[in-house]
């Protein structure tokens, strides 16, 4: 059976299909015309949704392709621990102090960035700080360079499109799904897009995993 998606009210047929969606997904998300102010809602939906979280240790991404950046909040979430910890109360705290703080490797919470296992085709993620060595990977996609290896216990994952039922649709890689099999414990997965990414009639395949919510510069639309 043809697979049909509706994207923002069009209908695409399957077969060419998933490519011709990416395509033209990525498309809309590079040229849309209130892209600031889409990117301004959704940091102040990650922002707010962080702050019930329990987590120490999330991954994140490299932007690309017109991506929104989730780096800007997780480095305020970072930052709200240090400076509200009884070590540098609030207004005791340089910015180079903060800093050199935030850099340890033992900080509070540590935020990683993916870097591609070429012979397992799965993901590692590199802890990253604002500043540290970047180098480009295979895929040329900045990376942390000679940095720790942590393990994410919340995982931000970057959405092509997004569908009902928690269903991202990705650039066809594969390498989220190979990752998350391998993580034990498996991380707490949120999908991050733009809501005008939203696939209305999508049809999961048999490797399909839900992610566990997905924040939009709508709010949070899936999950909790």
């Amino acid at each position: 059976m043809r697979l049909r998606y509706c994207v923002m009210g069009k209908m695409t047929s399957s077969a060419n299909d998933k490519k011709t969606l990416r395509q033209r997904l990525v498309q809309e998300r590079l040229h849309l015309p209130d892209r600031l102010e889409r990117i301004a809602r959704l940091q102040q939906v990650m922002r707010m949704w962080l702050m019930d979280r329990p987590d120490t240790v999330i991954g994140a991404y490299w932007p690309i392709k017109g991506e929104f950046d989730p780096l800007p909040a997780l480095y305020r979430w970072q930052e709200d621990a240090v400076l509200g910890s009884s070590i540098h109360p609030p207004g005791n705290a340089s910015a180079q102090q903060t800093l050199n703080l935030l850099n340890k490797p033992d900080s509070q919470r540590r935020i990683g960035l993916p870097v591609v296992n070429k012979e397992h085709k799965t993901l590692i993620f590199y802890s990253w700080y604002p500043g540290c060595p970047m180098e480009a990977d295979a895929y040329d996609i900045p990376k942390p360079k000679d940095t720790a290896i942590i393990v994410p216990t919340l995982l931000f994952v970057p959405c092509v499109g997004y569908a009902p039922g928690g269903y991202r649709l990705g650039y066809g890689g594969g390498f989220y799904d190979r990752t998350l099999a391998t993580l034990q414990p498996k991380p707490f997965t949120v999908g991050l897009a733009y809501s005008n990414a939203l696939v209305t009639d999508f049809q999961p395949e048999a490797h399909d995993v839900p992610l566990d919510a997905i924040l939009t510069d709508a709010g949070v639309v899936w999950g909790s």
